[in-house]
């Protein structure tokens, strides 16, 4: 866990030079969210892209009640900080809503790679940013038959 802190702080560090280098800055009324009004999520890239190797970060926003399937990520690092609403979070392959922790805004965490989780929108629209080591992804875990 002590070198997933100095690799994230190291890249951060990095990153912050290279924003400054490359004149990056996103204001609110500039960061505009992908995908459908409601139903699943919607995402923005504020920084790199995700689908390569490097640092990116990102904003998803969920409407209130979504629910995401249990799902694993490849991220050598990966973190997420709840921006807004409470978000609902359980660790495990199978959807189990006794496991689910609420992370209110303010709330940052790490997951670890390939690590089963769920997550839920509970109680209303949820933003979160996840800054992390690409490539990323999402694999969905088959339920149980």
């Amino acid at each position: 866990m002590r070198y997933l802190a100095v690799v994230l702080c190291a890249a951060l560090a990095t990153a912050s030079v290279r924003a400054q280098d490359a004149g990056v800055l996103k204001l609110p009324q500039d960061i505009e969210f992908k995908g459908p009004l409601s139903g699943p999520p919607q995402t923005v890239v504020l920084y790199g892209d995700p689908t390569k190797p490097g640092l990116f970060v990102t904003r998803v926003k969920f409407s209130a009640g979504w629910k995401d399937a249990p799902h694993w990520h490849p991220d050598e690092v990966r973190t997420v900080a709840v921006l807004s609403g409470t978000f609902y979070f359980g660790r495990g392959e199978t959807w189990d809503e006794s496991k689910f922790t609420a992370y209110p805004a303010g709330t940052f965490y790490s997951e670890p790679p390939k690590a089963p989780h769920f997550t839920w929108a509970k109680d209303g629209d949820v933003v979160i940013q996840i800054t992390g080591i690409g490539p990323s992804g999402k694999t969905f875990i088959k339920p149980a038959n």
